[in-house]
């Protein structure tokens, strides 16, 4: 009986992953992040952006490390998935509080000479978020 339903699980999760072209999360694709409807708006923005000839999806979404990175892409595919066949997700989509922190560690990374200038000179107001004014930088919407 639990040989039937880990193939059961198994099945259904492999069947999913490969209906999903779930494999194309794997690269440094672009174009992997248009694969749902609801990422669309973004890739599209991407494509327009000041960003796209410097800095792929990966670059500012995922942590610079092999552990990071896989792990933020495993969390983020369980939580979309679920979302998506659950109805749940926000359209347009959102980003989270886990993946705000991802983005703005990865700004701060590539701008460091700038971040520090401006943190430096604003050190009595505390940390400030590139992402708070910059919130489309990387998905050009206008």
């Amino acid at each position: 009986m639990i040989g039937v339903a880990v193939g059961v699980i198994v099945g259904i999760g492999g069947f999913t992953f490969i209906y999903a072209r779930g494999y194309s999360y794997l690269t440094n694709d672009p174009q992997a992040c248009a694969n749902c409807h609801v990422m669309r708006e973004q890739f599209d923005g991407w494509v327009k952006s000041s960003h796209r000839s410097v800095a792929g999806c990966n670059d500012c979404h995922t942590p610079p490390n092999f552990v990071g990175k896989y792990y933020t892409k495993a969390r983020n595919g369980f939580w979309h998935s679920f979302y998506f066949t659950t109805g749940g997700f926000h359209e347009p989509i959102r980003i989270n509080e886990f993946n705000r922190g991802v983005t703005e560690r990865a700004c701060r990374s590539c701008h460091e000479p700038v971040t520090r200038a401006i943190e430096g000179a604003h050190a009595d107001i505390g940390e400030l978020s590139c992402i708070r004014c910059h919130n489309n930088v990387g998905h050009y919407t206008h």
